[in-house]
């Protein structure tokens, strides 16, 4: 190297080595890498040199720059160091102090009275099953006698993917899935989240979670799906409540019910929830039509059978007294933290 370069490595040297603080640091720097520093003015002059003088000391020049570089950087991490070090020697972590517990998180309210209800079931001998959210028109529709252009679809529609493939409108396709795999007896529960185009609002949702009941043998009547129903109300809101039955229509049961309860709020008397008429509106359910029996290779001749398709969303509404289905996914942490 160019004894004045040289001159000018060994000045920077010697101004390191006295540094003490980044601030200096930046002020040292400057003065040899600087946009006026002294390497900046040596290459200025370049342009006064020959081509062969310019390719001599530009290298001089580009080692020189390489080597202040590393000078100011290893600086710069001794520093760092040092402040690290004495930041270390201060700070002292007591051990010894009591850690504050992270707090625990709860299971969702729909999800503590969906286990409820399978528990309910299972040990009163019901198999669970599980099924997809996405499902076969035949499956959702047809085996349950909804024919296509049936007045019943318009009444539970769904989100189409295509022409066969929709996400399901109830948790209905698993009772046809159950009896295809199985001949009778069967006692199975299913659960998950059904799919209808419905507007959100205080009792509505185009998403809820559904819990099937299928229960097909000999000898199976309307009063044993009452029994059935009448246990699980009881179970849920009380001994005191009462259940109600009301003549519909669905087309894959026959007979079809609807069946209420009296309001766990003002135990039928009448009030805001309930809308002055002392019941609420649990669940659809009712025979199994013998045409379902029979698509899905079933002898209705020897065998009978019931469904019913419990809403749990609404459900868990009257169970904890939530007026809005909304304030049950609006992850309100004050809310949620009740239900354990």
């Amino acid at each position: 190297m160019d004894k004045q370069l040289q001159e000018i490595l060994n000045e920077a040297e010697v101004k390191v080595k006295q540094i003490k603080d980044k601030q200096t640091l930046i002020q040292v720097s400057a003065l040899f890498l600087g946009k006026n520093g002294a390497l900046s003015g040596l290459m200025k002059n370049l342009k006064n040199l020959s081509n062969e003088e310019k390719r001599v000391l530009g290298e001089q020049l580009n080692t020189l720059r390489d080597s202040l570089n590393k000078l100011f950087k290893d600086k710069e991490n001794e520093i760092d160091d040092a402040i690290l070090n004495e930041k270390l020697s201060k700070e002292k972590v007591d051990v010894t102090i009591p850690v504050t517990p992270s707090p625990y998180g709860t299971m969702h309210p729909i999800e503590i009275l969906k286990k409820d209800l399978i528990d309910y079931f299972i040990e009163r001998g019901f198999e669970l099953k599980d099924g997809t959210d996405i499902e076969t028109d035949y499956y959702c529709f047809e085996a349950l006698n909804v024919p296509k252009e049936h007045p019943a679809r318009e009444m539970q529609d769904t989100f189409y993917i295509d022409n066969e493939t929709v996400l399901r409108t109830h948790t209905s396709a698993m009772q046809v899935r159950t009896m295809e795999s199985q001949q009778p007896p069967i006692k199975m529960i299913s659960t998950g989240n059904a799919y209808r185009i419905d507007e959100v609002d205080a009792t509505h949702s185009p998403i809820f979670g559904q819990l099937e009941i299928l229960v097909v043998d000999k000898n199976v009547t309307l009063a044993d799906l009452i029994g059935t129903l009448e246990g699980v109300v009881k179970y849920l809101l009380g001994e005191k409540t009462e259940l109600r039955v009301r003549p519909s229509y669905f087309p894959f049961t026959e007979p079809s019910i609807e069946a209420d309860a009296t309001c766990p709020k003002c135990g039928g008397k009448g009030c805001a929830l309930c809308k002055e008429t002392g019941y609420i509106e649990l669940l659809g359910a009712g025979m199994v039509h013998p045409r379902v029996l029979e698509m899905s290779g079933i002898d209705s001749n020897i065998y009978k059978g019931f469904a019913a398709g419990i809403g749990l969303d609404r459900l868990a509404m009257i169970k904890y007294g939530v007026s809005d289905l909304r304030d049950l996914y609006e992850n309100d942490i004050n809310l949620l933290k009740q239900f354990k």
